[in-house]
């Protein structure tokens, strides 16, 4: 197990590479999470101002 964490001497430069490879996944995931939530909620606006806007209208 030693030699796998090891590397065979290259550890200093794997395990460092395999962090900021994780590290950059999980902000693309949680990016797009987050541009996911505020489209919606953009959408939600301009469907709740387009349905006043009609119902305005129609008085």
């Amino acid at each position: 197990m030693n030699d796998f964490l090891a590397m065979g001497g290259y550890a200093q430069y794997v395990w460092p590479s395999y962090g900021l490879a994780c590290m950059v996944l999980i902000w693309n995931i949680w990016s797009a999470l987050r541009t996911h939530r505020e489209a919606k909620a953009r959408a939600e606006r301009a469907l709740a101002m387009a349905a006043a806007d009609t119902a305005a209208r129609k008085i």
